[in-house]
């Protein structure tokens, strides 16, 4: 998959150190697979789920949330959002996206 932008999750983890690591191995996998629909992520991501037409991946022990916009027909993963679990319980991620 082509994930697009890798930016934003150095500007999130510039923020939140600890988040880095995680951060990379998420990005790390997403670019070294392709997958076929979201049942087939699943299978790696296991606690991702689908929300609003959005893919929410927790990261970092559930700590953060990644959400992302995945276009399985085109192997493409658009990055919309990475927030602390604070953040997302909030909701207003649904607005911004």
């Amino acid at each position: 998959m082509h994930v697009i932008a890798k930016p934003a999750l150095v500007t999130f983890w510039k923020k939140y150190p600890d988040a880095e690591n995680p951060l990379q191995a998420w990005f790390r996998t997403m670019e070294s697979r392709n997958f076929s629909d979201f049942n087939d992520l699943r299978t790696t991501f296991a606690s991702a789920d689908y929300v609003d037409g959005l893919t929410v991946f927790n990261v970092g022990g559930n700590k953060y949330r990644l959400i992302a916009s995945i276009h399985y027909n085109r192997k493409k993963v658009f990055i919309r959002a990475v927030l602390t679990h604070q953040e997302y319980d909030r909701g207003g991620w649904k607005q911004r996206v």
